[in-house]
């Protein structure tokens, strides 16, 4: 039986390929651009590729999917038997993406809803999940897309770079830009707000910067239950450690998941990053 609602989201969502495959979510790759050689995220390079380049400081950037590649999800979406599609993507803030996403929407087959998650990384992957789930249940088109605006709205993202010069060369610091200015050797802490990155402390040391970033998300969790996912890029080390900590600190914790982040993402935060993003407990499927 074909679902009536197929959701289709970005690769910046870091999503688990298996729990993506069997909810029946469609992920675009975004292209990560090395040294003028352009490769989709993830199938053609990973985080251990773009951490290589970045550390080496070869020329990188990524670019938006074409709109051809969301037409063709949404035709996709349509030979399944899907009635619409919730297409859920990165902030427009910080990339095209969801505008491509759009202008294919307009010529789909099927009804097509787009949503500016406003945010990327596991604050887009948790919407997307609960899009999921949603679809997954029955839920008709704009009850799927209501469910991927309400956790996008519930969801807080905090995380902490070794260094700002990865995010000030790729033009995502934002209002961070004016706050640090050429301040680059401090441990910045930032967060994800309006669906853009913008700044929230400096730290002198990466040591205090992580403990405060457990701080942070501890609070933000409360007592309420929730799911928190802890993000890293060639970071394994400290991303576990930060796992345990939240582990026994956040009285409702549901679910910890511990993910590197793609290429695409990557890019812009650089080797040594941590994150933390925390939303309510998503419904079981």
């Amino acid at each position: 039986m074909s679902q009536p609602v197929v959701v289709v989201t970005d690769s910046t969502a870091c999503l688990d390929p298996e729990e993506a495959g069997r909810l029946g979510v469609i992920v675009i790759p975004l292209q990560v651009v090395v040294a003028g050689r352009t490769l989709d995220d993830v199938t053609q390079i990973d985080a251990e590729g773009v951490a290589v380049a970045l550390r080496e400081w070869s020329p990188v950037s990524t670019s938006r999917p074409a709109p051809q590649r969301f037409a063709d999800a949404y035709e996709l979406a349509a030979a399944r038997g899907a009635a619409g599609v919730v297409s859920v993507h990165l902030s427009g803030a910080m990339s095209g993406t969801v505008d491509a996403a759009r202008i294919a929407a307009e010529d789909a087959l099927i009804p097509v809803e787009v949503v500016d998650s406003r945010s990327l990384a596991m604050g887009l992957g948790f919407p997307v999940l609960a899009a999921a789930l949603a679809a997954h249940r029955g839920t008709d088109r704009l009850g799927v897309a209501g469910a991927a605006r309400a956790c996008a709205e519930a969801t807080k993202s905090f995380f902490y770079v070794d260094t700002l010069e990865h995010l000030r060369r790729g033009g995502r610091l934002g209002a961070a830009a004016t706050l640090f200015g050429s301040a680059l050797s401090i441990k910045p802490l930032l967060h994800i707000t309006e669906g853009t990155i913008a700044p929230l402390e400096k730290v002198r040391t990466a040591g205090r910067a992580i403990s405060r970033l457990e701080d942070l998300a501890v609070r933000a969790a409360g007592g309420e239950p929730v799911e928190v996912a802890v993000h890293h890029l060639a970071a394994a080390g400290r991303a576990r450690t930060l796992a345990d900590h939240l582990t026994k600190r956040i009285p409702g914790l549901a679910r910890l998941r511990v993910v590197e982040v793609g290429a695409a993402v990557g890019v812009h935060v650089g080797p040594g990053m941590l994150g933390v993003t925390i939303t309510p407990t998503l419904p079981n499927d």
